[in-house]
């Protein structure tokens, strides 16, 4: 499928391809925008404002931290925070550096942030005070020489920041006990590099910028080598892809996007904050996107146009009686990743906002976006789109022959975001590197001759039935349908007749929904060995804290 037949389908504007080689690095890209922005807000985090040329201070004064450390040119730099202003501020420093950034989950258990950062070999970790004690309990086994600890309020400014910092350790109690001896403060940091001046790291578009980890759901978490010129391209490519709507902004109002995603996460780091940092936008940036009223309580004070999200918070957000105490008139884009987005979400949000849900896909593998519907689309499709610009997608059978239109396949995908490898693992690469450059996905996809593509589900994922594929996505998009469903999951079980059968777990919105009714509604919409063996009842479904639902957890939990 070589000549893309996907282009007859891009919007009008949007070009075939992008020019990668604009910027030299990253560095450079944020270095254009702090001096071409820099009296505009950069990023609004708890009422408090940041500028871009605030940013720019903030960020060449960690720079020259890191450096009088002894850090040099290719150094791992581990960052373990949530969404705050101390998040950019350290990545932009970091990489002005000369570093390499490891984005680091928050949430991981003391074995899993010791597999990373022994992995990686960081030397030296930016680190929340939430998640001093899990540091605490396997720094020993690591290389890391040098802990940043910052609080939650820490650049909200000496009063708020203290309150917030006191409710956070000593109301909420959100930070236990830990000790990190020579542990730096992070506004001690600042302080100590603002009178260094960092020297220019000699980066080029094939230095290595970030090290983003993924999931680890097939066996141990593998670091993907993004390279500056990686995550330019995907910068490069989303703007493109988002101009069409993006021009409707009016004159003289800066264009804003919600960051509810974790910076983190490959999705928000290059669709949210490199994205808005190319744009001169204004980022919103949400610490908790689970604590839903919060979330629409703070977008209230807002003008937003741009909203990238996962499945679970659209229909979250959709679903809370204060949804309407947030404007939505001004948004322009909805994208969806990291996980499909369901029908009835997508029906739902479009009734309450007006703004369509544009699915794209993408993986840590590809920095992260490979395709997107276009945004000028007027209803959700059900697909994930058509491949970016520069970007070329095929579908491959089991001995990486590409399949006929209409076939299922693995999707492969090519161009100037894909990975550099993963790190330090060359057998692991080449498994998933075919020899003419494409990556292989894991994900099962179909393609129409318009070059739409669709996934059917991860490889993995897939459940056999009497040796019937059946895709969980399906079962949930039917399921999700029926009124008293708020989320639901499918999943493989073990069966002494069929081999597998098919289980599915739901969480209720209407309490007096019963069994009966799923299974009747199964029998009406899915064929005979698609419909649930089991069906079961629970008050939440098992997440990563991006809101991808673990199937995993589920399948292992036998109930």
């Amino acid at each position: 499928m070589t000549d893309r037949p996907w282009l007859s389908s891009y919007p009008q504007g949007v070009p075939a391809d992008i020019d990668a080689s604009r910027y030299a690095s990253l560095v450079q890209l944020m270095e254009e925008s702090f001096s071409k922005f820099a009296g505009r807000t950069a990023y609004s985090f708890m009422g408090k404002d940041l500028s871009y040329g605030e940013v720019d201070k903030q960020s060449r004064a960690f720079a020259g931290f890191l450096q009088g450390l002894g850090l040099t040119k290719g150094d791992r730099v581990a960052v373990m925070m949530p969404n705050c202003l101390q998040y950019p501020i350290a990545v932009c420093g970091i990489l002005r550096a000369g570093l390499i950034l490891v984005n680091v989950n928050p949430l991981y258990t003391p074995r899993e942030l010791e597999h990373q950062l022994k992995d990686s070999g960081s030397k030296a970790i930016v680190i929340m005070e939430n998640f001093g004690k899990t540091l605490q309990q396997c720094i020993a086994a690591t290389p890391v020489k040098h802990v940043v600890l910052s609080g939650m309020g820490d650049r909200l400014g000496l009063l708020k920041g203290a309150l917030v910092n006191y409710v956070v350790r000593n109301v909420k109690k959100m930070v236990p006990d830990y000790s990190l001896p020579g542990a730096v403060r992070f506004n001690d940091a600042l302080d100590k590099g603002a009178g260094r001046k960092p020297q220019p790291a000699a980066i080029g578009p094939d230095d290595v910028a970030v090290l983003q980890y993924t999931g680890g759901t097939t066996g141990v978490s593998k670091g993907a080598v993004l390279l500056h010129r990686n995550v330019i391209a995907n910068v490069l490519q989303s703007e493109a892809w988002n101009d069409p709507v993006m021009q409707k902004v009016p004159v003289g109002e800066q264009p804003t996007s919600v960051c509810a995603l974790p910076l983190y996460h490959i999705f928000a780091f290059t669709v949210n904050m490199m994205l808005s940092m190319r744009t001169g936008g204004k980022l919103i940036l949400i610490p908790n996107p689970r604590d839903i009223p919060a979330v629409l309580k703070e977008l209230s004070k807002h003008t937003f146009h741009s909203f990238p999200a996962v499945n679970t918070l659209f229909n979250g957000l959709a679903n809370h009686p204060d949804f309407n105490t947030v404007n939505w008139k001004n948004l322009k884009v909805s994208v969806g990743g990291g996980m499909a987005v369901q029908g009835a979400v997508a029906k739902l949000w479009l009734d309450k906002t007006g703004c369509p849900i544009c699915e794209g896909y993408g993986l840590s593998e590809t920095s992260p976006s490979a395709t997107c519907n276009p945004t000028t689309s007027t209803a959700y499709t059900g697909t994930i789109g058509v491949p970016l610009p520069s970007t070329y997608l095929k579908l491959l059978d089991d001995e990486g022959r590409e399949v006929p239109v209409g076939q299922p396949g693995e999707i492969a995908i090519k161009g100037p975001q894909v990975m550099a490898g993963y790190w330090q693992r060359p057998d692991e690469t080449a498994k998933v590197m075919t020899p003419d450059g494409y990556f292989k996905s894991g994900d099962v996809g179909v393609v129409d001759e318009r070059g739409f593509f669709k996934i059917v589900d991860r490889k993995k994922d897939m459940i056999l039935v009497s040796g019937f594929n059946v895709y969980p996505n399906e079962i949930e998009d039917v399921v999700a349908q029926i009124p008293g469903v708020l989320e639901c999951a499918a999943v493989g079980i073990a069966d002494d007749k069929t081999g597998e059968a098919v289980k599915l777990v739901i969480v209720k919105k209407n309490p007096d929904l019963t069994d009966a009714q799923v299974r009747e509604f199964c029998r009406a919409n899915l064929t005979g060995y698609k419909q649930p063996r089991v069906v079961e009842f629970r008050t939440e479904l098992p997440k990563t804290p991006v809101g991808k639902i673990l199937r995993r957890e589920l399948r292992d939990n036998k109930k």
